[in-house]
């Protein structure tokens, strides 16, 4: 399996970048956690660097830095979740503008669009993005973002990064926006491949220690860079330093953590595929998944994130999920535990029931984030939840 091959000193980036000891009085080699909500002034209107805590802090700054240098971007900008960062983005419409979206989008991000953003007069359009010509289709004269998820979830589906970017390029309006929360910045970085805006929910693998909520938007941009500074001030969506300090910390380890992930996952999908009760395996990074060489030529690997559709229906469903001991049923993903649920009912209840089984979110479908236990240990647990529940 060849993937792209990845950045030699990703490592090093994520260790030393913004992490310079010089810049503190201290010679602190771990960047201090700054809780100041204010600054002393010289004089009035006379300041250092900050003034108040919503408009910059030196822990944030630290992290945001390191982001940056982690996604190949000039700036990175945090936020208070994942959904903070994709209302300041939608913020940088107006009324009457339009988006073009990936159908297959994380529930929290089609419900922002069908119900929040359409209330301000933006209208979304949801199309299959794994076809760029339904991109293209899609584009209207007061279009402004193009939003994809690639890989997708829960079905991980894979967009053509490359190809979507070449159809917004044209249009010198329009900016693209592209969720790689399932794959870090470790293994996949979107800004590389055309992309205007690389988005996470940090909470996911960036962080990978279930204990973060936060977002993220990194670009090269300038402009979008200052509007989304102005709009991440202005609006207000701000994590606190103690979170920024706890992501920093976690990003250390990304590079490991990742590896980690991919190793498990493979060994446990390679597993699913072999059961007699699993229908389908959705792996992106297994020869079976119908996108396969085009992850091969855009990712430089694949996370802990797999789903598969179960014999049955509802009621085996629930009965694998309840039955399981080390995996544990519970919303959210990339943290260093294996997570296991039912989008059907869970993560993507919010989207109409008859969306939801088209885009293929139906009551079978079991989503997995392959955490970082002993393999072995994972494989027993799904087997004995499986004989529990398909008999």
């Amino acid at each position: 399996m060849a993937y792209r091959e990845n950045d030699k000193h990703f490592a090093t980036k994520a260790l030393h970048a913004g992490q310079e000891p010089e810049q503190w009085n201290s010679m602190a080699v771990v960047p201090p956690i700054s809780l100041s909500t204010t600054f002393k002034q010289d004089a009035p209107a006379d300041f250092k660097k900050y003034e108040y805590g919503r408009s910059g802090n030196p822990t944030r700054d630290v992290l945001e830095q390191c982001l940056a240098s982690l996604d190949g971007a000039k700036h990175a900008m945090t936020f208070s979740s994942g959904l903070a960062a994709t209302t300041t983005l939608t913020h940088l419409l107006s009324a009457g503008d339009h988006i073009v979206s990936m159908d297959d989008v994380y529930g929290g991000t089609n419900r922002y669009f069908r119900k929040v953003a359409s209330r301000m007069n933006i209208e979304t359009s949801f199309v299959d993005a794994t076809d760029p010509a339904k991109i293209a289709e899609a584009i209207r004269p007061n279009t402004k973002m193009v939003w994809i998820e690639t890989p997708t979830n829960p079905t991980l589906k894979v967009v053509d990064i490359r190809a979507v970017a070449e159809i917004t390029k044209k249009h010198k309006d329009i900016f693209l926006v592209v969720d790689n929360t399932f794959e870090s910045a470790y293994f996949q970085r979107p800004l590389e491949l055309g992309a205007d805006v690389s988005y996470y929910s940090l909470t996911k693998y960036m962080n990978g220690h279930t204990d973060v909520i936060m977002g993220a938007a990194c670009t090269n941009d300038d402009d979008l860079h200052e509007r989304l500074r102005f709009l991440q001030n202005a609006i207000g969506p701000v994590p606190s330093p103690f979170d920024c300090y706890l992501v920093n910390r976690s990003l250390k380890t990304l590079r490991v953590r990742m590896e980690e992930h991919q190793k498990n996952s493979l060994i446990v999908g390679r597993w699913l595929e072999s059961h007699p009760s699993i229908l389908s395996v959705r792996h992106p990074g297994l020869p079976s998944h119908p996108q396969h060489e085009l992850v091969k030529s855009q990712c430089y690997g694949h996370s802990g994130m797999i789903s598969f559709y179960l014999k049955g229906g509802l009621q085996e469903s629930k009965t694998l999920l309840s039955a399981l001991k080390v995996i544990t049923l519970a919303e959210s993903l990339g943290g260093y535990e294996s997570l296991a649920e039912l989008p059907y009912l869970m993560t993507h209840a919010s989207i109409e029931e008859k969306e939801r089984v088209a885009l293929g979110v139906t009551d079978n479908l079991i989503r997995i984030s392959v955490g970082l236990e002993n393999v072995e240990d994972i494989i027993a647990d799904l087997d004995q939840a499986l004989k529990a529940a398909v008999q």
